[in-house]
């Protein structure tokens, strides 16, 4: 049996517009106003500690377009702009490592895209020694990327393995043909299976697959016959995204419009994901889109309340700083973020003149720095420990945030969390709600703009 029974009233009535909360201040904060030098200024004081770092390279290419995607991506199938796209990382790893501690070991890498096996084997091999020619990699460092396996070869995960990688993300979306077809994306389970196989044999010690809910012509039958599949196959961590329906930003998601699946079906497929992921203990449910084996380390650190949030989800290796590269790539260091330029001839150009790739970026304030920490404790830990919050933060945690605590009669009249003399619960039906419990924390939120973000659930 499953625990989690999700009550499809309040979905629909919490079913709203609202931040991922990857960062906070959310990504619409980033500005043009904050200047490179600000923010060098910050990569220079982040220096003084004994951090570590967590590096993300973002390769935009992609042969063809799936017509639902939502990434920053360069559709192409000229082969060649790969590993022209490699020079232009390697000079901007040049720059950047000239302005890190030398001593700071990386203990996390993740490659993402568009596509990063769009590059060939020896490409592949060729940005991993790039990386160790700039950066210390600690031992032990947790290495995901993000694979398509509609074009692999097992040389592609043999050189995979070469750099150090141990964790693959593997998108499937939808094993039904019709889906794949109306998509974009024909991808045969048999793709798929073979490679989990090659990244087992390669030594990945972790596979997570990537399935999306609200595509076209999906019911909540043909779901079910996905996540069957999906179950026999056995990955280690599932991420089940809700399809973000956004054609004002990306023009290509309106050939979808007309068999998009109605609110209702969509909202039951999600009901059947949760319920049926979860029964006897299957998959932790941790929150948002994100299922992993009771046994897995995300599991674990959740439990252990040392599980931590950034750019790339939900993560183990909590207090690193982030350094991004390439085109549209966000970093994180003490008190800043900032964004590259998302043109890819732009960025080439500016790295070409001696310049920086820098696009926009957002300097935290004290009150930045204490909602961040809340919102990411809430999203991890499915808690809130006032006096713990309160040491770690230098104040009263429930006198900070009174108004905050006393508005939430709504959410816990709801059941969706239980308020404490000395904390704030998260039930199991809150963990759906998350996003939504956060967003009472969010400073910026009333006057963001909501159109800016996709729906909660």
């Amino acid at each position: 049996m499953s625990k989690f029974k999700v009550d499809l009233d309040l979905i629909q009535k919490y079913n709203v517009p609202g931040p991922r909360y990857t960062s906070y201040p959310p990504a619409p904060q980033f500005t043009d106003r904050v200047t490179w030098p600000e923010v060098a200024a910050k990569i220079s004081q982040a220096q003084l500690s004994g951090r570590g770092l967590s590096l993300y390279f973002h390769i935009p290419f992609c042969e063809s377009l799936c017509w639902y995607c939502g990434c920053t991506t360069v559709i192409t199938t000229q082969r060649e702009k790969g590993a022209i796209y490699l020079q232009y990382l390697d000079k901007e790893m040049e720059r950047m490592s000239a302005r890190i501690n030398p001593q700071r070991q990386v203990v996390q890498l993740h490659w993402g895209g568009g596509t990063p096996t769009f590059l060939s084997p020896d490409e592949i091999r060729f940005l991993g020694q790039s990386i160790r020619k700039h950066f210390k990699l600690a031992s032990g460092m947790e290495a995901g990327v993000e694979i398509d396996p509609r074009r692999l070869t097992r040389d592609h995960v043999v050189a995979l393995g070469e750099v150090g990688f141990n964790r693959a993300s593997i998108g499937v979306q939808d094993f039904n043909v019709k889906v794949q077809t109306a998509t974009h994306r024909i991808q045969p389970r048999e793709q798929t299976e073979q490679a989990m196989e090659w990244a087992r044999a390669a030594g990945f010690q972790s596979i997570n697959l990537d399935l999306i809910y609200g595509l076209p012509y999906q019911t909540v039958e043909t779901f079910e016959a996905t996540l069957d599949q999906i179950i026999e196959l056995g990955p280690d961590r599932l991420a089940v995204f809700s399809y973000a329906h956004v054609p004002w930003m990306k023009p290509a998601q309106k050939i979808l419009e007309e068999a998009l699946p109605s609110a209702e079906t969509k909202l039951n497929i999600l009901k059947l994901v949760i319920e049926k992921l979860t029964q006897n203990d299957l998959y932790t449910y941790i929150g948002m889109d994100h299922f992993a084996r009771p046994t897995d380390e995300l599991a674990v650190a959740q439990r252990q309340k040392t599980l931590q949030r950034n750019f790339q989800g939900y993560s183990t290796k909590g207090g690193a700083d982030i350094y991004g590269f390439g085109m549209s790539a966000i970093s994180q260091a003490d008190g800043v973020y900032w964004q590259n330029i998302k043109d890819l001839a732009e960025y080439c150009k500016v790295l070409d003149a001696g310049g920086e790739p820098f696009a926009k970026g957002c300097v935290l304030s004290s009150d930045d720095r204490i909602r961040r920490h809340t919102i990411m404790r809430l999203m991890c830990d499915m808690s809130l420990d006032y006096a713990g919050l309160s040491k770690d933060l230098g104040l009263d945690f429930a006198g900070y945030f009174k108004a905050e605590l006393d508005g939430m009669t709504d959410l816990e009249a709801d059941g969706l969390l239980r308020r404490e003399a000395n904390g704030l619960v998260v039930s199991d039906a809150g963990r759906l709600f998350i996003r939504n419990i956060a967003m009472r924390f969010d400073r910026y939120l009333p006057a963001a703009r909501e159109r800016r973000f996709s729906k909660t659930i």
